[in-house]
């Protein structure tokens, strides 16, 4: 194999880990200091307060977050594991077949309904059609303020 075959794998798991959110679904959490605290120009900390409190929000961001990542990630996994494993079942193995067995069961209904429209209210509107073809409206807009003429 040549080498550029061998470090594929790598390159894809590397790519992997390095984009952890490829579909982009949390775009909306902005978590850097320059998308949070921002100071005008008329209201400026010292420059070692501003670096000081850059370098805090930085560190204890990270370290905050590893935390919880390592403590509460596991848990949160097992749980949105069951859950989805839980709504899985249920699209699966409920929802789908009822719907089916609906859409089979409403199949004749459907049709009874589609007869008795065709038989019934279909020559109405067929009716109310061939009178309604012949009418034509004017609309003259050099005339003052007259209401519209009806021509039938």
């Amino acid at each position: 194999m040549s080498p550029s075959r061998m470090d594929k794998p790598d390159n894809e798991l590397r790519e992997t880990l390095e984009d952890r959110d490829p579909n982009k679904l949390n775009q909306h959490i902005q978590i850097v200091w320059d998308d949070i605290i921002g100071e005008p120009d008329g209201a400026r900390s010292p420059e070692c307060a501003w670096r000081l409190s850059h370098i805090c929000f930085r560190h204890t961001r990270n370290v905050c977050y590893t935390l919880l990542a390592v403590v509460a990630a596991p848990p949160c996994a097992f749980i949105l594991g069951c859950g989805f494993a839980c709504l899985a079942f249920e699209q699966i193995w409920c929802t789908t077949p009822c719907l089916r067995c609906v859409k089979i069961y409403f199949a004749t209904l459907r049709t009874l309904v589609q007869s008795c429209m065709a038989a019934t209210v279909a020559p109405v509107m067929e009716a109310i059609g061939h009178i309604c073809r012949h009418i034509r409206v004017n609309v003259r807009r050099d005339a003052p303020e007259e209401r519209d003429l009806l021509i039938v």
